[in-house]
């Protein structure tokens, strides 16, 4: 029967990750004193970077992105409630359908 994977929760993973990147410290010893493989520090180190341009960008470019996004739905939805009032205007000034027969 194999092993279980463990689990590490994003406290515990930021904790290494913090560790490592003040680098006073060999990933060797930060593996020693973690239980995790340096590999998986250094994973978790590279991850850690790819994700901070990201996490400290403009937020006011992604609240305007936001705001467009939002904008445009309204728009689509205007559209299609005129065309919803153009149809029923005509159906309405039409009559009656009256079937002879």
């Amino acid at each position: 029967m194999g092993t279980q994977r463990r689990k590490f929760d994003g406290a515990y993973k930021t904790r290494v990750v913090m560790a490592a990147l003040k680098g006073d410290r060999t990933m060797s010893e930060l593996a020693s004193e973690y239980g995790v493989h340096g590999n998986q520090i250094a994973q978790w180190r590279k991850q850690a970077l790819e994700a901070l341009p990201g996490a400290m960008g403009d937020r006011r470019r992604k609240e305007e992105r936001d705001w467009e996004d939002e904008q445009e739905a309204l728009h689509g939805q205007i559209g299609e409630l005129t065309m919803d009032i153009k149809w029923l205007k005509k159906v309405r000034h039409c009559g009656p359908v009256t079937r002879e027969g």
